[in-house]
Order: structure tokens, then sequence, then C-alpha cells
């Protein structure tokens, strides 16, 4: 590979005014390989593409640097990012341009030159044969599927190349798959991935008014997806939906409001072996932040276990009984007694209602939040909520997508969802006021208060 003497730094300046988010998009794709943006609608994500794509092809140090920026259509990416390219890159001196076959020259730190091309997936064979240093695939869930595989991804190989997948999402197609590939990723503090999704509501980039315009007069599934980044929105049959899921993450209560109410913590075992073990503690309506595990045996994870309940001190924990029958029994041996297995498959409490277990404390689940239930702010919780869908039976009964085929669909399991509606698997009472109830009995109708509680000690 010819090497050229490094360009002695100059100063250009392009007009370009990062806002926010792409304030704070921008750092994270100079330091991430693998990145998935989703951007609602007027976002501003294509500025930001072209403009990353501009950065790093000026800062390249190695020669003859190869980008491109590409959308589903050809004539799409000309109308949407030619101009742009364009426009940002007259400032670079010995800049060339090639109108015909849509590619920039600008000049790199290598000394050489770096060209970035504007492309159309419709026709991915006309980029074979080259290397790539870095692509944008600009509303990638309107791709087809094997484009990434097949095309992209081995181009990025030569060099280490890096990639942007963005969008606004279209239902749950290899875009929602990325995205979900990528939120795992980084829970597994994976360096090469990073992933955001930002919502017209909390980005600030159109006003109150316009949002409620739009509102009013686009459908609901419009809305939703086009604005709100809801991948779930052209479906009808999702339990929970993005905007109940936003809004309890929005909740926070303070150990004074949940006074009272019954501490459970709910546990799901793995199932397989990419699958994970979580703890999920949920005090009334407040669910607290989970513990998740990968890769522990039972024995392992009762050790794990025996800590939690030792610091939460719940008034009961349940547990899937398919996966947690050995961790149940080491518990209890170790005297831990107030420990329920629940069977997802068993029988409901309402049979007439529910097809099965699992399916009743989704349902239950459901009208908590309705009333008022909060959860953690985190991405994958939210994110396992949201994935489950429902139908009904002759008997008109509700029955909850199975965990089988969501792992099927999805290649992953909704566990940090299962361990928060299996909290949900039976009336509890707080201990506190079920010793006050036996005390009230034992002494003839007189409670003494207690000295010594304390209702904000964990």
């Amino acid at each position: 590979m010819d090497q050229a003497p490094a360009m002695q730094p100059q100063r250009v300046i392009i007009p370009y005014r990062p806002r926010f988010p792409q304030t704070v998009i921008h750092p994270n794709l100079e330091s991430h390989r693998f990145n998935v943006v989703v951007a609602h609608r007027r976002m501003g994500k294509t500025y930001l593409a072209i403009n990353h794509m501009i950065k790093m092809a000026v800062n390249l140090r190695l020669p003859h640097g190869r980008y491109a920026y590409m959308a589903p259509l050809l004539k799409q990416a000309k109308m949407i990012a030619w101009d742009y390219l364009k426009r940002f890159t007259i400032p670079f001196p010995g800049r060339k341009v090639n109108e015909s076959e849509l590619w920039v020259e600008i000049p790199n730190c290598n000394g050489t030159t770096s060209r970035i091309y504007i492309m159309g997936a419709d026709n991915p064979d006309a980029i074979r044969g080259i290397y790539l240093d870095g692509a944008i695939l600009d509303e990638y869930g309107q791709f087809k599927p094997d484009v990434w595989g097949s095309v992209i991804r081995p181009l990025l190989a030569d060099r280490n190349g890096w990639c942007v997948f963005m969008g606004t999402p279209k239902g749950q197609n290899q875009f929602y798959d990325i995205y979900l590939y990528a939120q795992k990723a980084m829970a597994e503090n994976n360096p090469a991935w990073y992933c955001a999704l930002f919502r017209a509501d909390e980005t600030g980039v159109l006003s109150p008014q316009e949002l409620e315009d739009m509102r009013r007069t686009m459908s609901d599934a419009q809305f939703r997806q086009e604005f709100l980044c809801d991948f779930t929105a052209s479906a009808d049959n999702v339990l929970l939906t993005i905007d109940i899921v936003t809004a309890a993450a929005a909740k926070i209560f303070t150990p004074r409001d949940l006074q009272g109410s019954p501490k459970i913590l709910g546990v799901d075992p793995a199932r397989f072996g990419d699958d994970r073990s979580v703890f999920v503690p949920r005090w009334g309506l407040q669910m607290l932040n989970p513990e998740i595990y990968r890769k522990v045996d039972n024995m392992t994870l009762v050790g794990h276990l025996t800590r939690k309940v030792e610091s939460f001190r719940p008034d009961m924990t349940f547990c899937d009984a398919g996966h947690g029958a050995g961790i149940i029994d080491r518990m209890r041996q170790l005297g831990y007694v107030d420990i329920t297995e629940v069977a997802f498959g068993g029988t409901p409490i309402a049979p007439n209602q529910y097809v099965d277990k699992r399916s009743e404390m989704w349902g239950l689940m459901y009208e908590w939040f309705l009333l008022g239930g909060a959860i953690p702010n985190l991405p994958e919780l939210k994110t396992d909520l949201v994935v489950p869908t429902f139908s009904y039976d002759a008997n008109n009964r509700m029955k909850l997508e199975s965990k089988d085929d969501i792992k099927k669909r999805l290649g992953k399991s909704p566990d940090l969802g299962d361990g928060l509606a299996v909290t949900f698997a039976f009336p509890v009472q707080p201990k506190d006021r079920m010793e006050a109830i036996a005390q009230y009995r034992q002494q003839g109708g007189v409670v003494f208060a207690r000295q010594d509680f304390d209702p904000f000690k964990d």
C-alpha cells in the first residue's frame, strides 16, 4: 500500500453547526465502530450523517479513503444527500466533484485524498470490488435484507471500516433487529457498538405546537412511528405500547410514597445459554433497578439471590418454576421460605380471562402500568416490555405470545419483561401489615405501635 507523507494541518470551516441531539450523537459515532441511530422525522440525521462522513474522510491517515452514503434508492440518495455533500465540501482546497458518478473527492491527513460516494441500495452490486473506510446506511429498514451481510460488511473488513445504521422505524424489520442487537451489545459492554433512540417529544427539535398539530392530523400509527420512533406502531396486537412504557420510565416514587406497599422480588432464571437470569425488585408502584446475570450456574445464582433477598427484604419472592426448580429447593434448604414457584404455563387465577399464567401476569402488569406504575429508564427493559404481542382464543381469553416464538422472531427472550411480570403472580400483603393483623387478634383488638419499624430502611 503506497504511503504518502501526512498532510500539514489546515483549518477548514464548513457551514455546519450541530444542535442537540446531534451534539450528543457525533462524539459517540467517532468513538464506536458500529452505530445505530433511531431518529424521528425532521431531526436532521442526513445533515449529521454527511458531516460525520466528511470529518472522518478528512482525518483519515490511510491513503485513498473510500466512503459510501447509501439510501434505499439511488434517486432517493441523490435527492436527499447529494446537494448536502457538495455544499459542505466547498471549502476544501482541491475538491473534485463527479456529477455523473455522484462522488466528491477531498484531501485527507495522509496527504492523499478520500472519496465519498452517494449510492442506492437498489443496486448494491455497483459497490462490489472496492473497500470502504466507512458507510452510512440511511433508512436501513427499507434496504434489501441481504445488503449488509453480503455486500457492505465484507467491504469494511480490509481497513477496519466503520458503519452507521440510521432511520425512522418502519415496522419490525432488519433495522429493528440491528437496533436490538446493538442494545444487547451495549448491555454486554461491547466497545464496538453504540445505539440511541431519539423521539420528537424528547429532542425539542420540533415545537410542542407543531407536534400537537401533527398528532391531530395524522393517524395514531403514523404519528407514533414517524415522530415517537415506535417500531410497533403498525401492529395493533402489542400489549404494552411505547407510550405507556416511556411514561412509566419518567416517573419516580419516593420511599414515603411507597410506604405500606408490598415488596416483591421476581426471578426469571435463564432458559438457554444466551438468555439472561434476572432479578426484578418491585415495591408497590415502583420497579427498582434489575440485576442481570449471564452464563451462571444455579448455585452461583442462588448465592446472588440470597444476597439480594437479605438487602431488599421482600415480602415474597416469585420464581419461574420451569427453569428455577433447583434454585427454589436450595433457597428453602437455606431457610428462605418466602419463595414461591410460578408455572408460567400453569392455570391462571382468572381462567375465564387468560389462557395461562404467563398471559395473566402480563395482563395484570398492564393494569399496573395504567394505575401509574413506574420503571427505571433502561433501554433494554423498555425494549423487552414492548416486544410481546397477544391474541384471543375461541373462548375470548387473552393469550400472550410465547417466549419461544419471541426468541424465534427476534433472537432473544424478553427476560426483563418476564422478570417484572412474575412479580404479579399472586396477591401479596406486606409482612408488617400481616404481623399487625396477627397482633390485633392476639391482643383482643389492641395493636401497639412498633418502635423499631423504619419504613425507609431497605
